[in-house]
């Protein structure tokens, strides 16, 4: 149980379903053929489990300080699971992941492609070990890799698929990958700076240079204010235009209902924000708008059906 806390067991599973979602709850439901099989697929998930995985790992054994200060009752590396021993899972894990993305990018016919699984897996390392404290670069790396994880369905099974005659329906396939992609990123990044916030303590006592440490939580959470706007209004905005306009009613409610509604608390909450207590709330629940956000995709997609 130690080693699936380690990993964050949770949010990996979240990860696979709504990649899984993707794959069957929207692309299968398009007129269009899939580069890979449904076991290479699953491969696909699995090489992107494994980084995250990795990920979580490498980043509690650098802030192993940070946190004794913050969340000493949740620290694993250098209490139940030995350091070394944590280095040589993240290795292990990582290993396999890149493995998997070499062997796939070859199964498309685009062994280049491979790269992206050794950037991510570079990038969650330097995240770990130097950007994190770094105001805003590790923020927003974080939430570009989350967008990515959205674009590599495009990238591996949509875009190898794609021949003259049908590559505008491909296009605007891979543009809504696109959009959801910016979504996840968008809503990520407001969250990144909700647990800097969150972690200021332990953050100001080992020196990073992160937002809160720089400018106060108070200043921050007026930012985090200012960025839900701009997401809430982008937001209603795409709903209108691309669901309610096209009489998906039910799609429109659930928007609505499930990541509008929730955007709007957490928006009112973060103007006041200031304690611990304050900012964890606010991350728990943009990470249940991130879910139900990419989530919508199935609505959508059966809501066209039942309109047809």
């Amino acid at each position: 149980m130690k080693f699936l806390k380690l990993i964050r067991y949770q949010n990996l599973i979240l990860l696979a379903l709504m990649q899984f979602s993707f794959r069957y709850g929207f692309l299968i439901h398009q007129d269009v053929s899939l580069a890979l099989a449904d076991w290479q697929f699953s491969l696909l998930v699995l090489a992107t489990v494994l980084l995250a995985a990795a990920g979580y790992i490498i980043n509690d054994i650098f802030d192993q300080d940070t946190d004794a200060i913050n969340k000493p009752q949740k620290q694993i590396i250098g209490k139940s699971i030995s350091e070394n021993k944590g280095y040589n899972l993240y290795v292990a894990l990582n290993l396999t992941g890149v493995a998997i993305g070499f062997y796939l990018s070859n199964v498309i016919l685009r062994p280049s492609f491979a790269v992206i699984f050794i950037f991510i897996a570079a990038s969650l390392y330097f995240y770990a070990t130097q950007l994190k404290r770094i105001a805003l670069v590790g923020n927003l790396l974080v939430a570009i890799l989350t967008g990515v994880s959205v674009l590599l369905l495009g990238v591996f099974d949509l875009y190898p698929a794609t021949y003259d005659a049908n590559r505008d329906q491909m296009a605007i396939l891979f543009k809504i990958l696109v959009d959801y992609a910016f979504f996840a990123f968008f809503i990520n990044f407001i969250r990144e700076l909700v647990k800097d916030a969150e972690d200021y303590k332990g953050d100001f006592a080992v020196g990073a240079k992160t937002l809160p440490v720089l400018i106060g939580t108070k200043i921050t959470a007026k930012i985090v204010f200012v960025l839900h706007l701009i997401a809430l209004l982008l937001l209603i905005n795409y709903t209108t235009s691309n669901l309610f306009e096209n009489n998906l009613l039910i799609a429109t409610l659930y928007v609505l209902v499930t990541v509008v509604a929730p955007l709007v608390l957490t928006m009112i909450k973060s103007w006041k924000a200031s304690t611990t207590e304050d900012f964890q709330t606010i991350s728990k629940v943009l990470k249940v708008v991130i879910f139900f956000g990419i989530m919508s995709i199935v609505v959508i997609t059966y809501s066209i059906k039942w309109n047809a």
